[in-house]
């Protein structure tokens, strides 16, 4: 914007609401009124900023808004984007007419908020213009500070002596009546704290009662060492998706218990995706609160564990209620039917609880099978918790021998409770005929890490790469704005190569800065092999990098507004193509060879044995070991340890240790074990050794061609085919509907595709 348009802006903003609706309703203009248009390009600070002025250009032609869809960065979780909307957007009401009319802010790399698309035809006559919404008239600016000449210290001329003495913010002095909890504004933010979780509770029933909406009582987390509490969610009445009257509503205040036993706001989030109500009363049992409780089908102490009693809260029995709608129960079970009635291996469960259905989960043959090659390292996809999914719905993936996504079940989700984790997961383990994997990666909230912990004990749990970084930036903010250099000696600390060095480096962090009574970085701690390279690159998690995600199976086929009628056939579309994708890399890998680039017998076995994605990562490292030399450091018995590093930078350098006996190799970068192909620095040894041809152990099945088909080799010592009969008639069926598209291109072909069936059938009936 120019100087000019942000003049106009900044002095809507700094004027007190009251008088610029008497203004507009007195058909008075004076200069500090904006007249501004919205257009694409228009520039705002912040995204209240792009909110409130979209309100006052609502005001003036006649219509109100409410706050629409937000969108959140993959990355770090964070809000890229919004919308603000017409108050007739949707149709969910039948004061709502459909209206398209909006604006959509995006975030740009300097921080600021631009408009980015924007539609000003509304499909409704316009109303008559002067009515502030509730929904931003709770959020104020501050005034920019002036001098007695009138020049405010941003140079903006504010416009205060305009406005009458005796005007006079009724919701601020309500709130100023209240116990005296959080300071006279009684706005919540971080950092504000309280002597009890009732105490918080208390304000923020207050402070919602103020503003015009209603509360309940969220989820709790509790300490691993004595199950105390430890956090507790104050969240808006209209969150989650059980009942018509929910919404998905994010608005919620999160506290948390500090060593000093004051509870202390830890995270935050004020805007609501609905529009409010009026104030009700401060102790929230107006009747209108009443009422909105009875049309959501269960009394206060009925939803809550806990709820206010005789002045204070009281621990009750919380009776666990479903985030999926009835109507998706009605979509996916005759689906679930259907396929099991042509997929023999088709698998599928629904949790019921007190009659009432909860977790759902599925897993076709396909997926069954696929994990018997690629369930030993695993993701828990919740992508549906970064925005505001219509169903909470979760995948399992693998990574398959191409290196691509493979679909290892698929989940919807009741609650976010430690028991409904634990029902899916045992679920899943059910339909995998008991596997567990070696390594799964999911989100790092209590709830899950207890779950993994009971279901999958031996299993290493690794934090999802989104929630990590989103958390990480959140707790360190404020300390990076104070301590730059920060950023770099942590980094520099999670680097360490061993536990002794992090352990010391850490310890200089948290002394330095002083930082040993942080929660956080105490969690941290407590959870570091869950999230230090280190600690994570000792166990085989299929490659994936640390610091990154897999790439999403569903992709972008499945969206936060999916319908239930949708569900299904975007789903299956879905499969289709992933399964498009794995034909396609098996045809090239079976018809296709790779350029060899060296005369090592190593590397023809290789090519042979491999898929050619896989083939060309060994490749790479075979070529690069040229690059490298090996110096012998030590010998005991049978075992020669190597220093190898690189010719032209002696800082880049590993131990490989190698027994001669039985040829068992490994290196301190832990590529094989993390990744399951052999190294650089392993291959560099082998080749001082003479080694032409790598041991069987080496050349993982998982990434060998023939991985699909591993179950049959592995069935025995699995406990019997038996347990395999479904997988198999899978398999099977795979193979042959190949062969029939095959023997069906032509008479000829179907004639000795037909003769060689029956002579197969003949071979068969003479095997016991």
């Amino acid at each position: 914007m120019n100087r000019e348009e942000l003049g106009n802006i900044m002095t809507v903003r700094t004027k007190p609401a009251a008088v610029m609706v008497g203004k507009i309703n007195g058909h008075r203009e004076d200069e500090g009124e904006s007249k501004l248009e919205p257009h694409v390009g228009l520039e705002f600070n912040t995204a209240e900023e792009a909110q409130e002025f979209y309100n006052v250009y609502a005001t003036r032609v006649g219509f109100k808004i409410r706050i629409g869809q937000l969108y959140r960065s993959r990355a770090d979780g964070s809000v890229i984007s919004r919308r603000f909307v017409c108050s007739k957007e949707g149709n969910q009401t039948n004061s709502r007419t459909g209206c398209h009319a909006f604006i959509r802010v995006q975030k740009v790399d300097s921080g600021k908020w631009v408009i980015a698309n924007i539609k000003k035809e509304h499909n409704h006559e316009a109303e008559a213009s002067g009515e502030i919404c509730p929904r931003t008239q709770r959020k104020t600016f501050p005034t920019p500070r002036s001098s007695s000449g009138g020049a405010s210290r941003t140079g903006i001329r504010s416009h205060d002596d305009d406005s009458p003495s005796d005007a006079v913010d009724s919701k601020r002095l309500k709130r100023e009546e209240m116990d005296g909890v959080g300071g006279p504004s009684a706005e919540p933010y971080k950092g504000l704290a309280f002597n009890s979780a009732n105490e918080a509770y208390k304000f923020y029933l207050a402070y919602a009662s103020s503003i015009g909406f209603r509360i309940r009582i969220g989820q709790l987390f509790r300490s691993k060492h004595d199950g105390s509490i430890t956090s507790r969610r104050f969240v808006c009445s209209k969150e989650g998706r059980q009942h018509p009257s929910r919404v998905g509503c994010g608005a919620y205040m999160r506290i948390q218990r500090q060593e000093s036993g004051k509870w202390v706001v830890d995270r935050l989030e004020k805007a609501h995706n609905h529009e409010l109500g009026g104030p009700t009363e401060s102790n929230g049992t107006s009747s209108a609160a009443s009422k909105g409780y009875r049309e959501e089908g269960s009394s206060m102490l009925e939803n809550l564990d806990l709820v206010e009693t005789n002045g204070g809260l009281s621990l009750v029995k919380r009776v666990r209620e479903s985030n999926i709608g009835s109507d998706w129960y009605s979509v996916l079970l005759p689906y679930f039917q259907s396929r099991q009635a042509g997929d023999t291996g088709f698998f599928y469960a629904v949790e019921m609880r007190e009659g009432k259905g909860m977790n759902i989960f599925w897993a076709d043959a396909r997926s069954r099978f696929s994990c018997a090659q690629f369930g030993d390292a695993i993701v828990f996809d919740t992508t549906y918790r970064r925005s505001s999914y219509s169903v909470p719905f979760a995948s399992f993936v693998g990574v398959n021998h191409h290196r691509q996504p493979v679909l290892l079940g698929c989940a919807v989700i009741a609650d976010e409770s430690e028991e409904s984790f634990t029902w899916i997961f045992q679920a899943w383990v059910r339909a995998m005929l008991g596997c567990r994997p070696v390594s799964i990666i999911a989100d790092q909230d209590s709830a899950i890490q207890h779950s993994i912990a009971h279901v999958f004990p031996g299993t290493h749990h690794r934090f999802s790469a989104w929630q990590f970084l989103a958390k990480e930036q959140e707790n360190l903010g404020a300390l990076l704005s104070v301590h730059p250099e920060f950023k770099y000696e942590y980094e520099a600390c999670i680097q360490s190569q061993t536990a002794n060095e992090f352990d010391s480096a850490w310890n200089m962090l948290m002394k330095k800065y002083m930082l040993r009574e942080n929660t956080w970085f105490k969690e941290m701690y407590q959870n570091r092999k869950s999230w230090l390279p280190f600690h994570i690159k000792g166990t085989f998690f299929a490659g994936i990098p640390v610091g990154e995600s897999l790439k999403p199976y569903f992709s972008n086929i499945l969206t936060p507004q999916t319908p239930p009628y949708e569900f299904i056939l975007r789903y299956e579309k879905a499969l289709e193509q992933r399964h498009e994708e794995e034909r396609k890399e098996d045809f090239n890998s079976f018809n296709m060879q790779a350029v060899l680039h060296t005369e090592d017998p190593i590397e023809e076995q290789c090519r042979r044995l491999y898929t050619i994605t896989m083939f060309k990562v060994f490749q790479k490292e075979l070529l690069d070991s040229y690059s490298y030399i090996g110096i012998k450091i030590n010998v005991e018995g049978a075992i020669s340890r190597y220093l190898v590093q690189k010719r032209e930078n002696g800082n880049e350098r590993n131990t490989v240790a190698f027994n001669a006996s039985n040829l068992n190799i490994s290196c301190s970068c832990k590529m094989f074990e993390f990744e399951g192909i052999l190294c650089r620095h392993a291959l560099q040894v082998f080749k001082m050794m003479n080694i032409r041809e790598l041991p069987s152990r080496y050349v993982l099945h998982r990434w060998s061609k023939n991985a699909k088909y591993g179950i049959l080799r592995d069935s025995d010592s699995a406990g019997g085919s038996q347990n395999f009969k479904a997988l198999m008639l899978w398999s099977l069926r795979e193979e042959a509907r190949n062969y029939i598209e095959a023997g069906a291109e032509s008479l000829e072909r179907y004639k000795l595709a037909f003769e060689i069936l029956q002579e197969g059938r003949r071979s068969l009936c003479w095997q016991n």
